[in-house]
């Protein structure tokens, strides 16, 4: 009796949402999609979900779950379309029932781990006409870190933070060559490949996958056997929400010292700074690969940073070999180990604790936009020096420059849906701001946008390359191919998929085509399956 009456308040709550809902966007939820059946899905979760996990625009706690993994105030707007339901899984049966009710309602679902989607798309849609729900993942994170075979099984909603950590608290000789930020999820990093300040020497955070568990378009659990080396191959690099929802992913971890350098210099314009930049390009990604040397370009500013692994002396003999430029001396160098440098990087600072590697934020308290290029050739010097006025503008950003060469370099493009490997670095533009208003977002966003434009001679072309882990819809949406039952179009995909993806990405929408078909997992940029294999052709 006390299971009914539960299900039963579950169910008003749902049908008081349905009503709530309608009521403040009856204009989309006119235009909808007729064979959508929001009603019967979310009776479909009441029946197959337990209380307390779904969140419906009812739920007194609906805005607090659906902003805890939000990292862009641009999408905390009252016109932001919102999803239906939030369910805040803890199992994987949760994640297969929200799957499958979504797949027979024609409701799509969106996975979200750690939320830092640069578009928002985890928890965000651009046509408020079609109904959706966000699978959340943040309460799927347990860690088991296996110090003797030196792997780990990691869950989607895991931090890197409390990745590193937990690595840190099992081993001082092993880590893990993600990303800088700690409130990153690992299952978009590892999604869109990731890279982080050990990818010289170890390659991409993906390329240490070795299992994973998904659950599919049918609602079924497919490890690395069961789901084939075609869509293992896929979910390594190709962005999230295409393919499935990833709950756990098997990692190889890697070797550290048990001392690593680090420094951080910076060389203001007036103090040679073109002229570094200039020789950087050339340098950083020839230097040996157990090296780092990424420079951040802000005001007048270029911070040169590096991560080495391994003491002091051999990072300074080997800037004064390769780059006696920058002038790194003994005194611009701090010992400490790996998850010390992991801290460093994060937080800017030494001495903190480690603690802080586990805080995964709460709500979004800035608002930002990014674009990314990949540099093949040398930037001219005279670019340089043209570029450090559009840093004296209202609303300027920053530039990071990550170089690559070392491991990256010997991979092939096509081992992983990455394909940027042979590039000397990537480039990425980014601002931020704290003003509300439209104006505000225009003054910022105008400034990437324009210095993006302004850079497209000098970086590589046929495609001009991106990063899909900086995800920018400037590149394109999907748009429906009604030829073929309104599932995202392929050649309207290919305007932002080869920019991501280059030739990798035709593999991508045929292995799309033989595990969804029918595009339920879907988004503005989600993989298309490709026409000519969707009646289930394999492609290798």
């Amino acid at each position: 009796m006390a299971m009914a009456r539960s299900v039963a308040l579950v169910l008003l709550a749902a049908f008081v949402a349905i009503v709530h809902h309608a009521a403040s966007v009856a204009h989309a939820a006119a235009a909808a999609a007729p064979a959508t059946d929001a009603a019967g899905f979310l009776h479909c979760l009441a029946v197959h979900l337990p209380p307390g996990i779904v969140y419906l625009h009812a739920s007194q706690s609906y805005t607090s779950i659906l902003e805890s993994s939000i990292r862009n105030l641009l999408f905390v707007t009252p016109t932001t379309p919102t999803p239906l339901a939030i369910v805040a899984a803890t199992n994987a049966s949760h994640v297969q029932a929200a799957v499958r009710c979504g797949a027979r309602h024609d409701v799509r679902v969106r996975p979200r781990s750690g939320g830092h989607d640069y578009e928002g798309l985890s928890y965000r849609t651009l046509g408020a006409a079609c109904p959706f729900a966000v699978v959340d993942l943040a309460a799927l994170r347990a860690i088991r870190v296996d110090v003797r075979r030196e792997i780990a099984w990691v869950g989607s909603g895991a931090t890197l933070g409390e990745l590193y950590y937990a690595i840190a608290k099992q081993s001082a000789r092993l880590g893990f060559p993600g990303g800088v930020c700690p409130t990153v999820g690992i299952g978009g990093h590892l999604s869109g490949g990731g890279f982080g300040l050990m990818l010289r020497k170890h390659g991409l955070a993906a390329d240490h996958v070795i299992d994973a568990v998904i659950v599919d378009a049918k609602g079924r659990l497919l490890d690395r056997v069961a789901m084939g080396e075609d869509l293992f191959w896929a979910i390594r690099g190709s962005g999230g929400g295409s393919f499935g929802i990833v709950l756990s992913w098997k990692l190889l971890l890697v070797r550290v010292p048990t001392t690593v350098t680090v420094f951080t210099i910076h060389r203001p314009r007036n103090q040679s700074a073109t002229a570094l930049l200039t020789k950087w390009q050339r340098v950083a990604p020839a230097l040996p690969r157990d090296v780092i040397l990424r420079v951040v370009l802000q005001n007048l500013d270029a911070q040169f940073e590096s991560l080495y692994l391994g003491t002091c002396s051999g990072l300074v003999a080997t800037m004064a070999e390769r780059f006696p430029e920058l002038g790194v001396k003994r005194k611009d160098c701090i010992e400490m180990t790996w998850i010390q440098s992991a801290l460093y990087f994060a937080f800017y600072g030494t001495g903190k604790p480690m603690e802080l590697l586990l805080d995964r934020g709460t709500k979004p308290d800035r608002y930002f936009k990014a674009k990314s290029d990949y540099v093949s050739e040398p930037i001219p010097s005279h670019v340089w020096e043209s570029t450090w006025s559009w840093f004296l503008r209202d609303g300027a950003g920053l530039l990071i420059l990550d170089p690559y060469g070392g491991r990256m370099g010997s991979v092939a493009p096509s081992a992983t849906p990455f394909p940027h490997r042979q590039e000397l670095y990537n480039l990425q533009y980014y601002g931020f701001w704290f003003e509300n208003g439209t104006e505000a977002s225009e003054k910022h966003m105008g400034w990437i946008r324009g210095l993006h434009r302004e850079m497209e001679p000098y970086v590589s072309k046929n495609p001009r390359g991106a990063y899909v882990n900086y995800r920018d819809l400037d590149l394109g949406v999907n748009g429906d191919d009604e030829d073929h039952g309104g599932v995202s179009s392929y050649e309207k995909a290919r305007t932002w998929g080869h920019t991501y993806f280059k030739a990798n990405f035709e593999r991508l929408a045929a292995v799309k085509a033989m595990v969804d078909p029918d595009d339920f997992f879907r988004n503005e940029q989600s993989i298309p399956p490709l026409p000519s294999s969707r009646n289930g052709s394999s492609h290798s």
